[in-house]
């Protein structure tokens, strides 16, 4: 009887330290997070009294990197590059972004050395154009190219596939609840070719925004790559299915 209550004891006791040691290792991870979500919310310098413009400020291989937002159109990107610029090696491949915004991560793509075709909407170019150069005159190997896109028009004319041929489409914070998620998910279906891949940042809100990402995941393959709770960001890396599904 001593025995079995000795052993029951025993068993206890290593449930209970196998217990422990997942709390420990959630409690890590979510400090982890806690941390990244509070570096990437300081980067942002508020204006001094003297100003009207709002920057951020970034450190990438020892470079500054200062990002001036336009604060009459659409805000700043967030994207967890950190995860993507260890596995992707971008070096000397064609990559397109969709929705620039304020251009950081055309910047640090061009930095890797990518040939970067940066694009948004017209009124976001004069802003986008600006913080491009800034950041990658004379630093980069191939000087990044700023041009409008409008989701879904004139696609074949702008980037007619045999001479435009992308080895990865970026894409940070493009869902949103705006009126263009059909034109936007043609756009990646023109532009996403045999070879290409997309990594596309997502920061979920609402639900349109999820049953984007449903429709989205019946057109190409993907998966997640990098997940931050805290933000609601996740990360994807997709690809052309064999077959492309009509689901609209």
């Amino acid at each position: 009887m001593e025995t079995e209550e000795c052993k029951a004891r025993e068993d206890f006791k290593t449930k209970q330290k196998g217990g422990n040691l997942e709390k420990d290792s959630k409690s890590d991870t979510k400090a982890e997070d806690t941390e990244l979500s509070n570096a990437i919310m300081s980067r942002r310098s508020q204006p001094s009294y003297f100003s009207s413009e709002t920057w951020e400020g970034y450190n990438f291989s020892d470079l500054e990197i200062r990002i001036k937002e336009s604060t009459d159109v659409y805000g700043a990107v967030l994207w967890p590059s950190r995860s993507t610029k260890t596995n992707y090696n971008l070096a000397d491949k064609n990559v397109i972004e969709l929705g620039a915004g304020t251009g950081l991560v055309t910047i640090v793509s061009s930095l890797l050395g990518a040939k970067v075709t940066s694009t948004d909407l017209p009124d976001v170019l004069g802003n986008l154009q600006y913080n491009v150069m800034r950041n990658t005159k004379g630093r980069c190997k191939y000087t990044p190219l700023v041009t409008e896109l409008i989701w879904g028009q004139d696609l074949d004319q702008r980037f007619p596939r045999a001479s435009h041929c992308f080895d990865y489409i970026l894409a940070a914070d493009v869902v949103y609840s705006h009126p263009y998620l059909d034109e936007l998910m043609n756009t990646f279906d023109y532009l996403c070719q045999e070879n290409t891949q997309i990594l596309w940042a997502m920061r979920f809100r609402l639900d349109p925004e999820n049953s984007f990402v449903e429709r989205f995941q019946k057109r190409f393959h993907s998966e997640e790559l990098y997940d931050l709770p805290s933000l609601n960001i996740k990360l994807f890396r997709a690809w052309r299915r064999d077959k492309w599904t009509n689901d609209s």
